[in-house]
């Protein structure tokens, strides 16, 4: 994907975009950064072996134009709203604007368009859809904090994530809905400190990483697809359900870390509720995560895999089980590093 000179440029403007949305200090100015982001992630998307990328695209320009348009118009009749001395005006112009920004990321309710568009993507195309382009909207998100309508919005994407993955068998959509679920969890970090939310995002950005990563080299886009394949290779099927099990934030593993500060952090600002609703919601995206692995180590049928062998060699498969090794056995990594010094 990035050894092409085009893509390579679009990558670069869009990083530049969303530089320039976060380090603004007018909702002009980060309207400005939104839209630099946005014109160079569509060319990105575009992909002539699939023809659903279009129709993706398509979908992704039309959101987030919308989005757009509230955010400017918005923005605007905040600033007269300051002139005016008008407080009823300039909070309900505030929630507009959050409104426009959840859409943005994809949160629920504003999610709708997400999971149809990750469909039509490519492996890395998706993993920048889940992790780089949520960067700019949090951290816009993270100035208006606006605790109801965020507070509706953490509740709504945790369920949403947990209920809506239960009865896929595309992979993509599961990552989507997973996407949805720990979105939930980073607004509710944003509700309490920055500093726990860009900890949150930079581990749910490894792990997915590291099941994108393998999808990606195996050409994985279907459940079917994992029972058949990895029926010779233990070691790369355990991997990948351990792998699954650490973005669902199950305790041994990686994954557990950030959710176990934010599950700290609400548990000192007394809220309970909303603490009970998100940890439930946990609970149900691991029940399909384990529902998967258990079919996966109990369903083998032998079917392609030929396609396997021609893979397990490569560099890619190593790098992958090193950092299959992080996802795993990170939280005892760093708790050591802790307790040494």
């Amino acid at each position: 994907m990035f050894y092409n000179s085009s893509k390579i440029l679009f990558t670069t403007i869009m990083i530049i975009g969303t530089l320039i949305t976060v380090t603004s200090n007018s909702w002009l100015g980060a309207w400005m950064g939104l839209e630099i982001n946005l014109l160079s992630f569509i060319p990105l998307l575009s992909d002539n072996n699939n023809l659903m990328s279009t129709e993706a695209s398509l979908k992704y320009f039309l959101t987030q134009a919308l989005a757009s348009t509230v955010l400017l118009f918005s923005s605007i009749l905040l600033m007269l709203a300051n002139n005016l001395n008008n407080e009823i005006n300039e909070s309900f112009t505030s929630m507009i604007i959050m409104s426009a920004l959840l859409l943005k990321s994809g949160a629920a309710p504003f999610h709708f368009w997400f999971p149809n568009m990750m469909e039509g993507l490519t492996w890395m195309n998706a993993l920048m859809l889940m992790t780089w382009q949520k960067i700019a909207p949090l951290m816009l998100i993270s100035y208006l904090n606006i605790k109801n309508l965020l507070l509706i919005s953490v509740i709504l994407s945790v369920i949403i994530g947990a209920i809506g993955g239960l009865n896929q068998t595309s992979l993509r959509k599961l990552m989507a809905f997973s996407s949805i679920n720990h979105l939930g969890w980073m607004l509710s970090s944003l509700m309490i400190s920055e500093s726990i939310w860009l900890i949150y995002f930079i581990f749910y950005s490894f792990l997915s990483f590291v099941l994108t990563f393998m999808f990606n080299i195996f050409k994985l886009f279907h459940l079917n697809q994992l029972f058949s394949w990895f029926v010779n290779s233990k070691i790369l099927k355990f991997s990948l359900f351990m792998n699954f099990l650490s973005l669902g934030g199950l305790p041994p593993f990686l994954g557990f870390l950030p959710k176990w500060l934010v599950i700290q952090q609400l548990t000192m600002c007394n809220q309970y509720f909303l603490l009970t609703l998100m940890m439930m919601s946990t609970l149900i995206t691991l029940f399909f995560y384990l529902r998967i692995c258990y079919s996966g180590f109990l369903l083998n049928y032998f079917e392609n895999n030929w396609i396997m062998e021609m893979n397990m060699n490569s560099n890619n498969t190593n790098l992958y089980l090193i950092m299959t090794f992080f996802s795993i056995f990170g939280l005892f990594l760093i708790s050591l590093f802790f307790f040494m010094l």
